[in-house]
């Protein structure tokens, strides 16, 4: 019997063989039974067959509805009134389709669909819809016919995304403007995206792309699957946007919604056909106990097919680079990984995974990497099953990376419950790197959750009012000083120790003050902290300019140096070589190829003539945290070139003292030459 690496890599592993390999051989069952050999990119063409297409001499409607008695279209073009004209047909295994003349429907026609069982009926937006909008006067959401004379023409087609290292800027079109509305697609692509190519960022995530009908959702309880959100703008504008990021050198990923949907039966699946198990578990694992949301059943073969039929229409009709799979956890788990502690091995093994969701994701990244060899697909999973992010053959799962989501709380952690004082260097650098060899991750210091009501973001929790008052160029206070020298060096040494990539929310990067709260009841409805004061980083006076200046120049440095080393078998190797760590000093060295990072975590003392242990040669700094034009003071002189001094005792490993002034709470990077 073939050995799976992951159990090679991990012999911790090894009395889960079973559970493992039994996912594994699942998987490769259920793809031959879905499939009947051919390749699943052949399988997933749902969007291609169901749903409403034009064709040269008709217009062509199919929907899966197996309790269904009849299905008739409601629309203007039929004043909303149920007419055998606009009656589907059967066409067994419940299948539906109607085939209608061409002049009996427009482009910007709205409609839904009427459909009928035993004992009751209601109106259905299709499943398969590719465009949804809301009327913003009822608020009602309809699909509407889309099929515009002039299709979209790609001026871009042979972008290729870089993975590694891959520094994502995670964003959402519609509080990406400064005023209090509704941002659009347009508006992003002609001012946001020009930010984010000047930062060095290579990768942009984009939030709540699929339609749902709560704006306060964060898209995350999705009705549509198929549709791009209309309130944002056209499929045109989404395309042009992605077209242009792709001219930029920037992959455009999303964050796809396939671990619960929206329970709302107008809007979504719901109550499709009149079961309330069509697409979902039936009985008490139906609905989400914390999300009040609905649970796909992954074990049935045509809600696998919608749902890979979904991750191939976003890759094929939009040209996205690939996917942050959310709530992962959710899914493979049938406790939902809720009040569970995930402490030892056992607790993945112990009968609570759903086999059905993991084979589910395992086809699901077979598929996306069919489609597009270079797709970038990355899960949101907090409980630390290992084989996330390993190779589908090697027993893994497939993921191309998983979110490091230990490290935001981390972060939160010390900042709220540790005396800067007391914060441990080794410490810091330890967390930041302690990670399987064998999975490749994405690090961050805070994402858009930690901005959210009932959270701060880190530069709130660092200097809290004081921000409001004291951000002015000369009108700073200690607790600004203190905010904006860890701000720096929190994301820097992120960023730095990264075995993957790095992420960071959109306008966190220059401290964007305040918390995100998306309109709702309970704040009147307000847009006031939805939305990005790009006027505050503009701003040459402020210090949120320079919190951006640093995170140019620290995105810059790390996509040129920084690379991810694999020995013969896959598995990672060290990436980062730790150099000194002194906890008294509370300073930190450790070194990634020719750049070496030096920490002085201490917020009372500098030190002059710091010796530290390092290769021998000469090095120069190529970035200093305490540099004014990032907000600092200043203190060292960064054009001086620094040589290690010789040492009898170390000559033979070729390392000598390197002498450094370090000036306190700063950070200092070096170049060896």
């Amino acid at each position: 019997m073939k050995s799976l690496k992951l159990i090679e890599q991990d012999p911790y592993l090894k009395p889960y063989e079973d559970a493992i390999r039994g996912r594994y051989d699942y998987a490769e069952y259920k793809e031959h039974e879905l499939t009947a050999g051919t390749p699943l990119k052949d399988f997933a063409d749902g969007y291609l067959y169901f749903g409403l297409h034009k064709t040269k001499d008709s217009w062509v409607l199919r929907e899966w509805a197996p309790n269904a008695t009849a299905i008739y279209i409601l629309g203007d073009f039929n004043h909303w009134q149920k007419s055998e004209n606009y009656r589907l047909q059967s066409l067994g295994n419940g299948n539906w389709e109607g085939v209608f003349p061409l002049e009996s429907m427009h482009h910007g026609d709205l409609f839904k669909l009427l459909v009928e069982w035993y004992g009751g009926a209601g109106e259905r937006i299709p499943s398969y819809a590719t465009r949804v909008v809301q009327d913003d006067r009822t608020k009602i959401f309809s699909a509407q016919v889309w099929a515009p004379e002039r299709p979209y023409k790609w001026l871009n087609k042979n972008f290729k995304p870089s993975k590694e290292p891959l520094f994502i800027y995670e964003s959402h079109i519609g509080m990406a403007t400064k005023e209090e509305r509704v941002g659009t697609y347009e508006e992003f692509r002609t001012n946001v995206l020009p930010r984010i190519a000047k930062l060095g960022y290579n990768c942009v995530q984009l939030m709540a792309i699929q339609e749902h009908p709560y704006y306060g959702s964060f898209g995350y309880h999705v009705s549509n699957f198929f549709a791009a959100s209309s309130r944002f703008g056209t499929p045109e504008e989404l395309k042009a946007l992605i077209d242009e990021a792709h001219g930029r050198g920037i992959a455009v990923i999303i964050d796809l919604v396939h671990s619960h949907a929206v329970k709302n039966e107008q809007e979504g699946l719901g109550n499709f056909d009149g079961t309330p198990y069509q697409y979902f578990h039936a009985g008490m694992r139906r609905e989400h106990p914390a999300w009040d949301s609905l649970c796909f059943d992954y074990q049935k073969p045509s809600v696998l097919h919608f749902l890979l039929s979904n991750c191939k229409f976003w890759l094929d009709e939009y040209q996205f680079d690939g996917f942050r799979f959310d709530g992962v956890t959710s899914m493979i788990y049938s406790s939902h990984g809720l009040g569970e502690d995930f402490s030892s091995y056992a607790d993945y093994y112990n009968g609570n995974q759903d086999g059905d969701a993991i084979c589910y994701l395992t086809l699901a990244n077979k598929l996306i990497h069919q489609v597009k060899k270079n797709a970038i697909t990355i899960a949101e999973e907090m409980s630390g099953m290992p084989g996330l992010a390993c190779p589908i053959k090697d027993g893994g799962m497939g993921f191309d990376y998983r979110l490091a989501m230990g490290i935001p709380d981390f972060w939160i952690k010390m900042i709220k419950e540790v005396k800067d004082e007391d914060w441990k260097a080794g410490h810091i650098l330890y967390e930041m790197t302690n990670r399987r060899s064998d999975e490749k991750t994405i690090s961050y210091a805070e994402s858009h959750d930690q901005a959210l009501v009932g959270d701060k973001t880190i530069i709130f929790r660092l200097c809290d009012a004081d921000m409001y008052w004291h951000f002015q160029h000369g009108n700073s206070t200690f607790m600004v000083d203190r905010g904006i020298a860890l701000h720096k060096m929190i994301r820097l040494i992120t960023a730095s120790t990264i075995n993957g990539g790095y992420l960071n929310f959109m306008g966190n990067e220059f401290g964007h003050p305040e918390w995100i709260d998306f309109p709702r009841d309970g704040n009147g409805w307000s847009y006031k902290y939805a939305r990005r004061q790009w006027d505050l980083v503009d701003n040459p006076d402020l210090y949120f300019s320079d919190l951006n200046r640093f995170d140019q120049a620290m995105i810059h440095l790390l996509n040129k140096h920084l690379s991810i080393v694999e020995d013969e078998n896959g598995k990672h190797l060290p990436w980062v070589m730790k150099w000194w760590d002194n906890e008294g000093d509370q300073i930190v060295a450790y070194s990634r190829g020719k750049l070496l990072f030096v920490f002085n975590w201490n917020g009372q003392k500098s030190f002059t003539d710091y010796g530290i242990l390092v290769p021998e040669g000469s090095y120069h700094v190529v970035l200093n945290t305490d540099s004014p034009e990032f907000a600092g003071f200043g203190l060292a002189d960064d054009s001086v070139r620094h040589f290690t001094q010789s040492d009898p005792l170390y000559a033979k490993d070729n390392k000598g003292w390197l002498k450094l002034y370090i000036p306190a709470r700063s950070a200092i990077v070096l170049e060896k030459e």
